[in-house]
């Protein structure tokens, strides 16, 4: 494995969406197939949404199934609104019909992905299932944002394939630069933004004929869901905000410090329980004296391919466990693995964290649209991206905003407005969620959103991570909340039954 392209994956991959960890094995050519699957069946007659035309798709996920029916075609916008005369766009769009039989009602739910740099419509079909009461009355529309999915995708090799093993800031600056030096042949990198994502939507909503939407934003996508409803109250009729990022936050900084709070929760399910602790121990503290082995001299290991089942040879070094331990820790039934394979790397045995971590960066890689998250976090976020004192001694470090920071100083930054970090305040119906152990957007940051928005509602769901709405009873009410658009009103007690993932003290599972 290239370890090279895992600190890369470490440094740069903010949010997510779907699932957190779980959206990364989503089909990456899903959007694709859906284009070419229009394309190659027998001539059938277009179907008309507005001014749109669309033609039969499918949108698949690798778990399998008979795949997801849905209505694909897209829509032409310029690149720079400011000279419409220039390079137009071509935006993927998927219209997934109302399922109940009959009319849809008119305000149709928009899912807005993470990310930044998640495609929408290759996102989807694994979250189809929490949609499927909303779905029996209203039309679900995908828009892969611009530089994502198939949108004028941008995705450089340059971030990705480097063989070099150098992850100083100085190389990931020049890597930025030959990624938007690549990129600038099909693309103006000022011009793919939220605020331009935002003026997108709206474009897609007008043409649609929809006077009102509903939006769902997961992770970043919340981001986008605050900004529209921010720019455009009158066309909003209620918000979903998973997994929250607050407008007034900066994203370059918050990262190491939220990840060892998650990390002290999760693994303090472990510390509460004797058996879990007699075996294997503070997990904290051997996680410690793991990167503090691997800091001092990688280690060589033989280990078997856990895609190919293969014999295979890599490197594990610090940067590639911290990272398998950020991404694993977004689900907390994945992170009740990790306390054991460490403590079995530091007898000895690393061979299955290096399996894990060349499955994550396989999984990964090519999930993100990194010159797309670029675009976005240079343009709104550079001033956050510093090194701090106090994140010296955290898993993370500080190494994420110190290399972010270098690539931004290349990278082309587009306008953003002056009140783009003020706080969403309006009257919209609100449904804010929040997993207890998130370890990127923790329940403060709902905590934070919900004081301006008079007619929000927050969720803390017990022992959740990144991206909660599928989660137990959420789906329901979930499904309540579009229906009615009043937060306050959900009864909200069938989330008690939440419970805890408990860690596994041996490979055969948790304590009995």
């Amino acid at each position: 494995m290239n370890s090279r392209k895992l600190r890369t994956l470490a440094a740069l991959v903010l949010l997510t969406g779907f699932a957190g960890y779980q959206a990364l094995h989503l089909s990456k050519d899903a959007g694709q197939h859906a284009r070419s699957h229009a394309a190659t069946v027998p001539p059938v007659k277009p179907t008309h949404l507005g001014s749109l035309t669309f033609l039969p798709c499918t949108l698949r996920s690798p778990q399998g199934g008979d795949g997801l029916q849905a209505q694909c075609g897209s829509f032409e916008v310029p690149e720079d609104r400011a000279h419409p005369e220039g390079r137009k766009l071509r935006l993927n769009v998927a219209w997934l019909q109302a399922s109940g039989g009959g009319k849809a009602l008119p305000d149709p739910v928009f899912f807005l992905a993470g990310g930044p740099g998640q495609s929408a419509v290759q996102t989807y079909p694994g979250l189809d299932p929490v949609f499927a009461e909303v779905r029996k009355q209203r039309d679900v529309i995908l828009v892969d944002q611009r530089g994502t999915g198939s949108s004028n995708l941008l995705s450089c090799d340059a971030l990705m394939d480097d063989d070099d093993a150098d992850s100083s800031p100085e190389a990931m600056q020049q890597q930025a630069a030959q990624c938007a030096q690549q990129l600038a042949r099909k693309a103006d990198l000022r011009f793919y933004t939220t605020t331009d994502a935002v003026a997108d939507l709206d474009a897609v909503r007008r043409a649609i004929g929809a006077a009102q939407i509903n939006l769902v934003g997961v992770s970043y996508g919340t981001r986008v869901a605050q900004q529209y409803a921010m720019r455009h109250p009158q066309a909003t009729r209620s918000i979903v905000l998973d997994s929250v990022v607050p407008n007034t936050l900066g994203l370059g900084n918050i990262f190491a410090r939220n990840l060892d709070d998650a990390l002290a929760l999760q693994f303090g399910v472990c510390s509460k329980q004797p058996a879990c602790r007699a075996q294997l121990g503070d997990p904290r503290a051997e996680l410690d004296t793991l990167l503090t082995t691997l800091r001092a001299k990688p280690v060589e290991v033989d280990y078997r391919d856990a895609t190919s089942g293969e014999p295979a040879h890599g490197v594990l070094r610090p940067e590639s466990v911290a990272g398998l331990v950020r991404m694993y820790a977004y689900m907390p039934l994945a992170s009740s693995l990790l306390p054991k394979m460490i403590k079995e790397a530091n007898a000895g045995h690393y061979e299955n964290l290096m399996a894990l971590t060349q499955m994550l960066y396989g999984e990964m890689k090519g999930a993100m649209a990194m010159g797309m998250q670029l675009s976005v976090t240079c343009s709104e976020d550079a001033d956050s991206m510093m090194s701090r004192t106090e994140d010296a001694g955290t898993v993370l470090g500080n190494q994420m905003p110190v290399g972010m920071a270098a690539m931004c100083k290349v990278w082309p930054k587009g306008h953003m407005p002056a009140d783009f970090h003020r706080a969403l305040a309006t009257p919209v119906p609100a449904l804010v969620l929040e997993g207890e152990f998130d370890p990127v957007t923790p329940p403060r940051y709902g905590q934070e959103v919900v004081k301006t928005l008079p007619n929000g509602r927050l969720f803390i769901l017990r022992g959740q991570g990144h991206n909660v709405i599928g989660a137990g009873c959420m789906p329901k009410l979930f499904a309540q909340f579009v229906e009615k658009a009043d937060a306050k009103a959900l009864d909200g007690r069938c989330l008690d039954t939440l419970a805890y993932a408990q860690p596994f003290i041996n490979f055969n599972g948790p304590a009995p």
